[in-house]
């Protein structure tokens, strides 16, 4: 199938990128910066801005799925990407039906999760990654309140480790539901997994390790 990924430059979105060709998936990817990867015929490189729309209008054509890995590196300064990013999405949404599954990849912390995290980790978000967290928590309003097709996915802690296709994956928020760290590779798994099927239509996703 054909699944574009925004943000895929680094980190998560890069993972994805691999993970998506290496189940035989032709990718399309936005991104602001060039994409370090050895070039492969199923994979097509955009280079632009994903809330510039006729940029991600570009890299949306003939897709089958959209996965979105936003992301600010390691500013934590006040930012309006992700909900910048909703709004464009959204218009484009209203312009032309987009009848395909959305993946939207924000952080465990974000909207009610917040509540659920633990004490150290609710100050760092509190004192750090407030400003960041409070745009993420925007763009899941808006697009939670539309009729895209969309999985909001909450990953832990990202970590560097190898693909093990063995995590924990919550659709709903409860006391002691403990998300911890989380090999990026494998969240790179469980998006290209619900490209292919969405089995987590219109839900919020906590997933970790097991």
């Amino acid at each position: 199938m054909n699944i574009t990924i925004i943000g895929a430059s680094a980190g998560l979105g890069l993972e994805t990128v691999k993970r998506g060709l290496k189940r035989n998936h032709l990718i399309t990817t936005l991104s602001r910066s060039q994409i370090e990867i050895e070039e492969n015929k199923s994979l097509k490189v955009l280079l632009g801005d994903a809330t510039n729309k006729t940029d991600l209008i570009n890299s949306i054509q003939n897709a089958d799925a959209l996965i979105i890995t936003l992301g600010t590196g390691k500013n934590m300064k006040p930012t309006s990407l992700f909900s910048d990013f909703a709004k464009v999405i959204l218009e484009i949404n209203r312009e032309s039906k987009l009848d395909i599954p959305l993946i939207f990849v924000t952080g465990f912390g974000a909207g009610e999760s917040k509540d659920y995290v633990p004490w150290l980790v609710k100050m760092f978000l509190k004192y750090f990654l407030k400003d960041v967290y409070a745009d993420k928590t925007k763009m899941e309003e808006i697009i939670t309140n539309s009729d895209l097709n969309w999985t909001v996915v909450r990953p832990g802690r990202l970590l560097d480790k190898e693909l093990t296709e063995k995590y924990r994956v919550e659709n709903k928020l409860f006391k002691g539901i403990n998300i911890s760290g989380i090999n990026r590779a494998d969240v790179a798994d469980f998006l290209i997994k619900q490209a292919e099927k969405q089995t987590e239509l219109k839900k919020y996703i906590a997933i970790s390790e097991k």
